[in-house]
């Protein structure tokens, strides 16, 4: 199978260790008409080619957004990722109740320093 099949079934595989579920409670939580465990197994391994309805019962399953999927980034360690989650999801609370313009200078002011971040250490 492609790079791209293994690299979203690792990131699935990272995420699913992340959140504490085997192979087996991840199939329960994809409900009656899931996916199952072989086929879970499979896709973690990139073996398997992965539909978009598949990939959203997973998503749904592991109560991700498509962007924690697609970022390939590697996560320092399980702690890291539960400490990020939990910060997200306080940032998202918060900016919930904030008007859409107040959200958005957020988000811009949060990627312009990303950004400098970013060029700084492309630069060293």
């Amino acid at each position: 199978m492609s790079n791209f099949l293994k690299l979203v079934g690792a990131q699935l595989r990272t995420i699913r260790k992340a959140r504490g579920l085997t192979q087996e409670e991840l199939a329960e939580k994809t409900g009656k008409i899931g996916v199952s465990k072989s086929r879970i197994s499979d896709i973690e391994r990139g073996e398997a080619n992965i539909t978009l309805e598949t990939l959203e019962m997973l998503m749904n399953a592991l109560e991700i957004h498509p962007n924690e999927l697609f970022n390939f980034q590697r996560l320092a360690t399980t702690t890291d990722f539960e400490e990020k989650s939990y910060m997200l999801d306080l940032h998202l609370s918060v900016l919930r109740d904030r008007d859409i313009d107040e959200v958005k200078y957020v988000l811009n002011t949060t990627k312009d320093f990303l950004d400098t971040v970013d060029n700084k250490m492309k630069k060293q």
